[in-house]
C-alpha cells in the first residue's frame, strides 16, 4: 500500500507553471484515489481471472479508452469547481473591502461632524472665510513685531472665539487697524487673558492651554478642508447637516467623467457613422464613375463598330458633294467668282464690296452641266459628283481665323491670285495653310480681262480666248504670267498652265481667269471635278457617320441665335439631339428647325431659307436650335442616337476634347473695352487686332455677339467707375445699337465705335488711342526727366545770379529744356530748372552727349542761387530723377531712350538711392 501511494513525478503532467497549489493538491488526491482503485480492481481481477486468458485485445483498448475518458471528465470537474470557489471568495473579499470603506468613509464623516459640533459648542469653530482673515491678522501682527512696534496688551484678545459686536465693530473702526490685528494667539513673551471676566482674569494660565490648543486645531482643521477642496464648491452654511464636501466633489467628479464618456461614446459613434457614410458614399460614387466609364467605353465601343461597318459599306458609286474653300488676299475677285457661278451680286451688297464673313454655297449637278457645257463639245467629261460645296473666305488679314477654319474644312481649295499683282501677304498666308494641311489647290490667275487690248467672249474658255488674243496681249500674259511662277517657286511650289501640266501630284495647275466677264470660269469648274472625283474618289465617298463643323454662330431676327454648320458625312434630322462645344462646356440641345439657302445662293445672305426634315453631307446648313448662343465655331457638332444606346458623356468629352486655342482667342481680362461683333469670327478676328495689331496691346473685358443693348452700356461704365475712362467704350462689328442703349452711353460718357467695314472700326479706334496716348505723353513730359551728367566749364561763366547763364559739357545722356538739375556731392542741391539752351548763338530743345552749349538756368524757390557762392566748377551737374520720373519714360518715352541712356539711368538710381 505504501508503493501504491506513493505518485511517481512522472505520472503528473503539468500544463500551466502558473497554476495555484490549491490545483496541485486536488490533482494529488486524485490520482492517489485513482491508484487505489486500479489496485482494488486489479486484486478482484486476480480473484476473478481464470486459468485460461479469454480477455481480447480490441476489448482491453476499449476498456482502456473508457477509462481515459473518465479520468478526464473528473480532472475538468475538478478543474471548474475550483474555478467557481475562487471567484465566489474574490466577490465575498471585493464586498468586505467596499463594506469596510463604507464603514471608514462613515466614522470620517461622524468623527468630523463630532469635531465640528464641538469646537461650535466651544465657541472656536471658524469658518472658511475666518480662517483665512485670521491667517491674514496673524501675518500683519508678526510683521509689525518684527518691526519693533509696542502692541498694547489689552488690545491682544482673541477675537477668533466670538463673533463681534455692532459696537466692538465701529471702536475697531475708529481706533484703526491696530486693534483688529491680533486675532490668533499671543506671543510667549505676553500672557494672554481670554475675556475681561473676573475668574478668567484670576487663572490666565488656565485659559492660555486651551486657547492655544483651538489655534492647533483649528490650523490641522485648516489643511484638511485645503486637501478636500482641490475643487471648491461653495455650500451654504445655514445648518449642521452639511454634506461632506469631498463625496460630493467625488460624485461630480464621477458624473462629470460618466457624461464625458458618454458624450465620447456619442461623438465616436456619430464619426463611426459619419465614416461609414462616407464610405458609402464613396463606394456608391466609385460605382458609378465605374459604370459611367463602361458605359462610356461601350458607348466609344459601340459608335467606333458603326464607323468600321459605314466605312466597310462606302461605294464610288455614291459620292458626296465635295467642299472647295476660295482663298486669297482681300480685293483678288473671290467672291466676284462664285457670283459668277451662281449668277448672284453678293459682292456689291457687302459692306465696302469686301467679305467679312465666312459663308458656303451649294452647286447642284445641273448648275456644273450648264456651266461647264462650253466646254462638253470640245473635251466631254463625266460628272459623277452630285454638286459642290463652295466655302467663301474673307481675304482681310485681320480674318486669319476665318480662313484657316476654310482651309480645314476643304477637300480641295482655289487659291486666287490677282494677275496684276502677284503674290501678295495674304496669298503667301492661305499658301502656308495649305501646304500644313496638305490640302490640294488649285490657282485661279484672275483679272485677265485687265491685259492691255484683251478681247472679251463672256463665259467662254479661258484656253480659247487666250489664242484669239493679239501678240501684244498674249506677251503681256506670258510676263505676267511668268512672274507669277517665279514667286510661287520662291514659296517652293511648281506651277505650270493646266493644259501644260503633265504632272498634277507634283505641278499646281494655273486657271487664267476673268470674274468680270466669266472667262476661265468653266475650265477652273472642270479642273474641280475631274481632280476630285479622279483623285479624291476615296475621301469623297459618303459614309453614314456624323461630321459636322461650325462655320459661324450668327444672330438672325425672327430665329434668334443660329449656328452656320457644314455636314460633311452622315445626315441630320430636325429633333436630334445634338452636342455642342461651349466656352462654359458642352451643351445637349435638341434641333428645332434644318435650314438652307435657295438654290445656287449664299447662305450668309438673308433670304427666304427652306425648310427640311433629313439632310445629308456634304452641305451647308442653318441649324435653329435652344442654348447656343456661346457655340464655339471651328469645333464639331455631334448626334446623341439613343437609339443605338450612344452615352452622352462620351459624346460631351468627345465634343469638348481640344478647345485650348479657342479659349486662348477668346479670354477676357478685368479691365478693358468691350467687343461685340456680328459673328463669332468677326469676333475673333477683333481680339487679335487688339491684341496684336495695337501698341501698346488693349485689354478686353468683356465680348459677346448680337446687338448693343442698356445693359451693355451699363457694364462699360464700370470703367468710369474704376476712374479708367480710356476703357469705357464699346466696339461694335456690324451690329446694332439700340437708341437707348446710345443716349444713355451719351450721357454716362461712354464711347461707341460702330462701323460695317472692319478696318474703318480698326481706324477709329486707332485714332482714338493715338489721342489717348499723346494726351497723356504731355501730360507726362512735366514728369519725366532724362537722363543727364553735366561738367561746369569755368571760363564760361557769363551770369552768376538768378537767371544763371554759363557753358557745360555734355559728359552723358541727354540734356532738354525743362530738366531740373542738381548736385548729388552737395548734399543734392538744387541748382535750378533749365530754361534755354544755345548752342552757337541759336536756341536748341536739346543737346547730345559730348556736346558743348549754353543753359540758362532759374530757381524759384531759391532765387539767392549763386555761382561760386553755394558751387562752383568742381561740382558736376546732375538730371534729378526719381522713380515716377523712371516710369513715366517707360510707359511713354521708351522708344526716345537709347541703350546708353538706360544703363546710364541704372547708375544714377544707386546715386539717388531709387529702388
Amino acid at each position: 500500500m505504501e508503493e501504491a501511494d506513493q505518485v511517481k513525478p512522472e505520472d503528473i503532467v503539468v500544463e500551466n507553471d502558473n497554476e495555484d497549489d490549491e490545483e496541485d493538491e486536488v490533482d494529488k488526491k486524485s490520482a492517489k484515489k485513482d491508484n487505489k482503485k486500479k489496485k482494488k480492481k486489479k486484486g478482484k481481477k486476480d480473484e476473478k481471472k481464470p486459468t485460461g486468458n479469454t480477455t481480447t485485445a480490441a476489448g482491453r483498448a476499449i476498456l482502456q479508452l473508457q477509462q481515459q475518458r473518465a479520468e478526464e471528465e473528473a480532472r475538468l470537474k475538478a478543474q471548474q469547481e475550483e474555478e467557481e470557489r475562487r471567484i465566489r471568495e474574490e466577490e465575498e473579499r471585493a464586498e468586505a473591502e467596499r463594506k469596510a470603506a463604507e464603514e471608514l468613509k462613515e466614522k470620517k464623516r461622524k468623527a468630523k461632524q463630532e469635531k465640528k459640533e464641538a469646537q461650535i459648542a466651544a465657541g472656536t469653530y471658524m469658518t472658511k472665510s475666518e480662517k483665512e482673515k485670521a491667517k491674514k491678522a496673524q501675518a500683519r501682527l508678526e510683521a509689525m513685531r518684527a518691526a519693533g512696534m509696542l502692541v498694547p496688551p489689552e488690545q491682544k484678545e482673541t477675537e477668533a472665539a466670538k463673533p463681534k459686536s455692532t459696537a466692538a465693530m465701529f471702536s475697531n473702526k475708529k481706533k484703526g487697524k491696530k486693534a483688529t490685528e491680533p486675532k490668533l494667539e499671543k506671543p510667549p513673551a505676553v500672557p494672554v487673558e481670554p475675556e475681561p471676566e473676573p475668574v478668567a482674569a484670576e487663572e490666565p494660565q488656565v485659559s492660555d492651554e486651551p486657547a492655544q490648543a483651538t489655534v492647533e486645531e483649528e490650523v490641522a482643521d485648516s489643511w484638511d478642508i485645503m486637501d478636500e477642496d482641490k475643487v471648491q464648491i461653495k455650500v451654504p452654511e445655514r445648518t449642521d447637516e452639511e454634506v461632506d464636501e469631498l463625496d460630493v466633489e467625488r460624485q461630480k467628479e464621477h458624473e462629470k467623467l460618466r457624461l464625458q464618456g458618454i458624450e465620447r461614446a456619442k461623438r465616436e459613434e456619430e464619426m463611426r457613422i459619419k465614416r461609414e457614410e462616407e464610405e458609402r458614399e464613396r463606394e456608391e460614387m466609385e460605382r458609378r464613375q465605374l459604370e459611367a466609364q463602361v458605359r462610356k467605353e461601350n458607348s466609344r465601343r459601340r459608335r467606333l463598330e458603326r464607323e468600321a461597318a459605314a466605312r466597310a459599306a462606302r461605294s464610288p458609286d455614291h459620292l458626296r458633294s465635295p467642299i472647295s474653300c476660295i482663298m486669297g488676299h482681300v480685293d483678288t475677285g473671290k467672291t466676284k467668282l462664285l457670283d459668277k457661278i451662281r449668277h448672284t451680286n453678293v459682292q456689291e451688297g457687302e459692306a465696302g464690296g469686301i467679305t467679312q464673313q465666312i459663308g458656303a454655297t451649294q452647286f447642284s449637278r445641273e448648275t456644273l452641266n450648264l456651266q461647264t457645257s462650253c466646254l462638253q463639245s470640245i473635251d466631254p467629261f463625266d460628272i459623277r459628283i452630285p454638286g459642290l460645296l463652295m466655302i467663301d473666305t474673307p481675304g482681310h488679314e485681320s480674318f486669319t481665323n476665318l480662313r484657316s477654319r476654310g482651309s480645314s474644312l476643304c477637300d480641295i481649295a482655289i487659291l486666287v491670285i490677282d494677275l496684276m499683282h502677284g503674290l501678295e501677304p495674304q496669298t503667301i498666308e492661305s499658301i502656308n495653310m495649305l501646304r500644313r494641311k496638305r490640302t490640294p489647290f488649285i490657282v485661279a490667275l484672275n483679272k485677265i480681262d485687265r491685259l492691255y487690248g484683251w478681247k472679251t467672249v463672256p463665259d467662254r474658255s479661258s484656253r480659247i480666248a487666250l489664242s484669239e488674243q493679239d501678240e501684244n496681249c498674249k506677251q503681256e500674259f506670258e510676263d505676267r504670267l511668268q512672274h507669277t511662277i517665279t514667286q510661287l517657286m520662291e514659296q517652293g511650289l511648281n506651277a505650270q498652265l493646266y493644259w501644260k501640266n503633265d504632272d498634277l501630284a507634283q505641278t499646281v495647275s494655273l486657271v487664267p481667269t476673268s470674274a468680270v466677264t466669266g472667262e476661265g470660269v468653266p475650265d477652273l469648274l472642270k479642273m474641280l471635278i475631274t481632280l476630285t472625283q479622279n483623285r479624291l474618289e476615296e475621301k469623297l465617298m459618303f459614309m453614314d457617320v456624323i461630321q459636322c463643323t461650325v462655320l459661324e454662330v450668327k444672330v438672325i431676327d425672327g430665329l434668334g441665335h443660329t449656328v452656320d454648320v457644314v455636314l460633311v458625312n452622315g445626315s441630320l434630322r430636325e429633333g436630334d439631339t445634338i452636342v455642342v462645344s461651349t466656352l462654359e462646356g458642352p451643351v445637349v440641345t435638341t434641333i428645332r428647325a434644318l435650314l438652307t439657302p435657295p438654290p445656287n445662293r449664299e447662305m450668309r445672305v438673308k433670304s427666304e431659307y427652306v425648310h427640311h426634315q433629313e439632310l445629308q453631307g456634304a452641305i451647308g446648313i442653318k441649324i435653329v436650335a435652344p442654348d447656343i448662343a456661346r457655340a464655339v465655331a471651328g469645333t464639331s457638332v455631334l448626334v446623341v442616337r439613343h437609339d443605338l444606346e450612344d452615352d452622352e458623356e462620351d459624346i460631351k468629352e468627345e465634343v469638348q476634347s481640344d478647345l485650348t486655342q479657342v479659349f486662348k482667342a477668346l479670354s477676357t481680362e478685368n479691365k478693358g473695352v468691350m467687343v461685340h461683333a456680328s459673328t463669332l469670327g468677326a469676333l475673333e478676328a477683333l481680339l487679335q487686332f487688339l491684341r496684336d495689331e495695337c501698341t501698346p496691346p488693349i485689354p478686353v473685358c468683356h465680348v459677346n455677339i448680337g446687338p448693343i443693348h442698356k445693359k451693355d452700356v451699363m457694364r462699360a461704365n464700370i470703367m468710369n467707375e474704376r476712374e479708367m475712362p480710356e476703357f469705357a467704350t464699346i466696339l461694335a462689328f456690324d451690329v446694332k445699337v439700340d437708341n437707348e442703349a446710345a443716349q444713355m452711353a451719351e450721357e454716362l460718357h461712354v464711347r461707341i465705335f460702330s462701323a460695317d467695314i472692319i478696318y474703318h472700326l480698326f481706324d477709329q479706334f486707332s485714332a482714338y488711342m493715338s489721342n489717348i496716348t499723346a494726351k497723356r505723353r504731355k501730360e507726362a513730359e512735366a514728369v519725366a526727366v532724362f537722363p543727364v551728367v553735366l561738367r561746369i566749364m569755368p571760363q564760361h561763366i557769363f551770369n552768376k545770379k538768378d537767371p544763371m547763364v554759363f557753358g557745360v559739357e555734355v559728359v552723358e545722356g541727354t540734356l532738354k529744356v525743362g530738366t531740373m538739375l542738381t548736385i548729388p556731392s552737395n548734399g543734392f542741391l538744387d541748382v535750378g530748372r533749365v530754361i534755354g539752351i544755345e548752342n552757337n548763338r541759336k536756341e536748341v530743345p536739346l543737346a547730345k552727349k559730348g556736346t558743348s552749349v549754353s543753359i540758362k538756368i532759374t530757381n524759384e524757390h531759391n532765387p539767392t542761387m549763386t555761382y561760386g557762392r553755394q558751387f562752383d566748377h568742381t561740382h558736376s551737374l546732375y538730371s534729378k530723377i526719381s522713380r515716377e520720373s523712371i516710369d513715366a519714360l517707360k510707359e511713354f518715352f521708351k522708344a526716345d531712350v537709347s541703350k546708353e541712356e538706360w544703363q546710364l539711368i541704372l547708375k544714377m538710381k544707386k546715386v539717388f538711392n531709387i529702388p
